[in-house]
């Protein structure tokens, strides 16, 4: 063990001779360890931060620490250089190392194999040196790094369950503009880090931690995953009937990662637009923006073509458009696909987020699944889809889960799926999405509100006649409308999804709603 005393200054009580690392420390804490609750060391208890705690055990927060800034709800993302930069990267690779050795249990934990992060990183020009500031902040801890270089982020699940590790990160901004970036980080087999499953835990370390040199033992090595990740998602790849797509990469990692992927597959025709990589963008990286799928459409049109896709910047998600470069619903095409994956596994478990029209639980329920409705984000839809070993599951977002894919959201599964329904099928993508287009929905809309709280609350005293839950917001029932409000996690807005049995029951019920939520912004 290295003797360095800013790596390991703590101890349990009564073995002061037996010094620790704060993982191992953060780890007895995790599991009760007898001797924590009358440590000194105890940040838990203290209610203060884990970290260089010489001496006292007490850490102060710094005056000014752009820490809190950068975590989200789900990930970390900042503008860079300023809030994100170096040394707050440093900072978190070195307390997401030493969470995710937590994360290991029994026998993993004396397995030298997966004391190893799997990291890679988007086309973003901050990126390289982000990771590399995040990988020497694994480093310091004794932690190994795999890099798997400039990858698609849903590589990282597959990367996490086809090599040994503790988990694995990828360094991106996903859809957000070029002067942005971030971490996406999971644990061990892909499953999601998200605030109240740990990244919290890093946050705090993260915030009582400075950058600092320390002896080096662990080691970086270098893997191409191109082979294998190719040979794994084309077992779920049907040969297709002759079909032309125009795919969009959005100057993304779909840039890169398709021609790898889809190159060589017979009968299909790509017509690629946006696939330079350079960390410039043609348009915003963000599919869900109508505006941002103008290109595609126009594209569709010219080439005559059987659908387009549009993947945002770490192509872990993907928007469809028709034949008639009609922008699809991703709740109609989470029914659409349901009903494919419930043909061969007949009454599995179907994950849908509450956003999502009705035609998506009474689809299942017809077909024989079982639907099972979920809040909003990649953290709770991924353990939902574990929960209930679910076959598939769908995002309002443009995110779909597969079980064949670790439970995870790949944007290049969702597009092999609308392959293989083509081709089963011999219909066009309108033709099978019609019978499933019943109700009139309002798309998300979105209000400033700074009184979240009380909006619900009369929200629900208006409406105290209908179905009410709070599962995420106030979502209120009725037989012939619903809605649902909720608020962002990042700023004062509430959004709202409204769906009606008609035109005229969705525009009166919106003239009825609208007043009561704050004021409307277009994004």
């Amino acid at each position: 063990m290295p003797d360095d005393p800013d790596t390991y200054y703590r101890y349990c009580p009564g073995e002061e001779r037996v010094r620790i690392s704060d993982a191992v420390c953060f780890g007895r804490r995790r599991a009760n360890f007898h001797k924590c609750s009358r440590c000194r060391f105890n940040d838990d208890v203290r209610g203060v931060g884990a970290g260089h705690a010489h001496g006292s055990g007490s850490v102060e927060p710094r005056e000014g620490d752009t820490i809190e800034q950068v975590f989200k709800a789900y990930d970390v993302r900042a503008t860079f250089p300023e809030p994100l930069n170096e040394d707050v990267a440093w900072r978190i690779g070195n307390a997401t190392a030493q969470f995710l050795r937590t994360c290991l249990s029994g026998y993993d934990r004396s397995d030298p194999r997966l004391n190893t992060i799997v990291l890679g990183r988007d086309m973003r020009k901050s990126s390289p040196v982000l990771a590399a500031a995040f990988s020497a902040g694994v480093l310091a801890v004794g932690t190994n790094v795999t890099d798997i270089g400039m990858i698609d982020t849903s590589q990282v699940a597959f990367a996490t369950n086809y090599l040994p590790c503790c988990g694995g990160v990828q360094t991106t901004a996903s859809h957000n503009p070029a002067n942005y970036n971030g971490f996406k980080i999971s644990g061990p087999k892909g499953r999601p880090i998200g605030a109240e499953t740990g990244l919290k835990e890093i946050a705090r370390l993260a915030k009582a931690i400075s950058r600092h040199e320390a002896p080096v033992t662990a080691k970086i090595e270098k893997v191409d995953l191109s082979r294998p990740y190719r040979e794994y998602l084309h077992r779920f790849l049907r040969e297709p009937r002759p079909l032309t797509v125009v795919v969009d990469a959005s100057n993304g990692m779909a840039g890169r990662w398709f021609p790898i992927l889809f190159d060589g597959v017979p009968n299909l025709r790509i017509i690629p637009l946006n696939f330079e990589h350079t960390g410039e963008f043609v348009h915003p990286p963000n599919p869900l923006v109508p505006a941002n799928l103008e290109q595609l459409r126009a594209a569709v049109r010219e080439q005559h073509a059987d659908f387009g896709a549009c993947f945002d910047g770490d192509a872990d998600r993907c928007i469809f458009v028709d034949e008639n470069a009609a922008i699809v619903r991703c709740d109609l095409l989470t029914a659409l696909l349901a009903g494919e994956y419930l043909r061969t596994h007949p009454g599995a478990a179907i994950i849908y987020d509450l956003r999502s029209s009705r035609i998506v639980p009474e689809y299942v329920k017809k077909l024989g699944g079982v639907p099972r409705r979920e809040r909003v984000g990649h953290v709770f839809m991924k353990r939902a889809m574990a929960e209930n070993d679910a076959i598939f599951g769908g995002e309002l977002s443009g995110h779909f889960y597969f079980r064949d894919f670790f439970g995870c959201d790949s944007g290049m599964m969702a597009f092999i799926a609308v392959l293989n329904v083509l081709t089963r099928t011999a219909q066009s993508l309108s033709s099978l999405l019609e019978p499933l287009n019943l109700y009139a929905a309002s798309g998300e809309r979105n209000f400033e509100n700074d009184d979240k709280d009380g909006t619900f609350r009369r929200l629900a005293d208006k409406y105290r006649d209908a179905q009410i839950d709070f599962l995420d917001g106030i979502t209120v029932q009725y037989p012939d409308w619903w809605f649902n409000v909720r608020p962002s996690n990042t700023e004062p807005l509430l959004r709202l999804n409204l769906e009606a049995a008609t035109p005229a029951l969705l525009e009166r019920k919106l003239a009825e709603l609208m007043p009561l939520l704050g004021r409307p912004v277009a994004h």
